[in-house]
């Protein structure tokens, strides 16, 4: 069985005001804060005997704790990730122990990390290797050492069996692919556009860039613009600033921007009012403040299209379930590869017409597949605890 065989591009279920205030209330004070660099939550009562739900094959009768690693976790991005992450942990009672930890984009306090969660005898890892192949010894090490290691999103090299137990990925390449059919479109074959990535040569850019040049060599009048293969970012949104700025300052037609993080996209927008220039067409991954700023400024920028594809924080998930899976003798996911969906299409409003959630901020991600009060504590930092989510 694949379970996100099925997978349809999901929206932010909507609350109403008295509802959010109330449960987030609850949250808050159930909830500990995200702003250490590590954090546990620990389930009350682990005498009580297990009961599996039959409706959740991978949660299986085996006592397990369970931790994710980010490499980097201090943009918006991860902190919905690891709130998707607790959540889903939490659905299987058989998991007895969620720790996270946050490398804070350095290498070495990642690598710290992992082999600290092994001391712990935590029994399964899903790591962010941020990092990429300077990652893959330590989870090497890990996982010969008997600890279920599943990174995922970021490709740390090596092979499954050999280096971790599995690499849950994406194919970021046909992200790529749909963001260049979009952009090619709406310039009808002909412009500049420049590609924002993330940090040197990590595989999620690197293979979208791929799948981007797959469609433009198609088109001999589309030049990619900036630092090949693309333009670094960091995934930071106050370093993406700095390289929009720098990008308007050396080229003088910038016809369209293509991101792999849109929220860190949207906080860069005003460098283009800045340099008094036109916000050109735009594709990224959704974001709730840029579907807010499409609806604000398409009208006196013509040439603002937008193009989304989901920003994955649901899948976390994915990745979650599959290392419970093998922690606690659960039914093992079929698939180690989860899908790309176009998301948000102003021009033919198809799956959806940009969105804006006006009762949440613009850190929001309306695909994420979490209440909006869930966003809201996430967004806060908050990681809630397992006994918490389960009443």
């Amino acid at each position: 069985m694949t379970y996100w065989s099925t997978y349809r591009p999901r929206r932010a279920r909507r609350w109403g005001a008295v509802a959010v205030g109330a449960v987030m209330a609850a949250s808050l004070a159930a909830c500990g804060s995200a702003s250490s660099a590590s954090s546990s939550s620990g389930s009350s009562g682990n005498s009580t005997p297990v009961t599996v739900n039959p409706n959740m094959p991978w949660c299986g009768p085996k006592k397990a704790s369970i931790a994710l690693a980010d490499g980097f976790g201090d943009n918006t991005w991860r902190e919905l990730t690891r709130y998707s992450a607790v959540v889903q942990a939490a659905k299987c009672p058989s998991v007895t122990k969620f720790v996270y930890t946050n490398g804070q984009g350095n290498t070495q306090k990642a690598i710290s990390d992992i082999n600290s969660l092994v001391a712990q005898g935590i029994t399964a890892i899903v790591d962010f290797p941020d990092a990429g192949k300077a990652m893959l010894p330590v989870l090497t090490k890990a996982y010969k050492a008997g600890t279920i290691v599943v990174p995922y999103r970021v490709s740390p090299g090596g092979k499954p069996g050999v280096n971790y137990n599995a690499f849950l990925s994406t194919d970021f390449a046909q992200a790529g692919v749909l963001w260049g059919q979009d952009v090619a479109q709406a310039l009808h074959g002909s412009g500049n556009v420049v590609f924002l990535g993330g940090p040197p040569a990590n595989s999620q850019s690197l293979e979208e860039y791929q799948g981007i040049e797959s469609v433009f060599k198609k088109y001999p009048n589309i030049h990619l613009l900036g630092q090949q293969p693309y333009n670094v970012t960091n995934w930071d949104p106050a370093y993406t600033q700095q390289v929009v700025a720098s990008l308007l300052s050396k080229y003088s037609k910038i016809d369209a921007v293509i991101s792999d993080f849109g929220t860190a996209l949207a906080g860069a927008l005003p460098q283009f009012t800045k340099a008094g220039r036109p916000i050109p067409v735009i594709a990224t991954e959704d974001a709730n403040s840029l579907g807010c700023d499409y609806q604000k400024l398409s009208a006196s920028n013509p040439q603002f299209k937008l193009f989304t594809v989901s920003s994955q924080t649901w899948m976390v998930e994915y990745a979650i379930r599959y290392a419970v899976a093998l922690a606690t003798g659960g039914k093992v996911p079929s698939s180690t590869v989860v899908p790309q969906q176009n998301y948000e299409n102003s021009v033919t409003g198809k799956p959806y017409a940009p969105q804006c959630i006006a009762s949440l901020p613009a850190t929001a991600i309306d695909s994420s597949g979490l209440t909006a009060a869930q966003q809201l504590a996430a967004l806060q930092g908050v990681i809630p605890t397992l006994s918490s989510l389960r009443g």
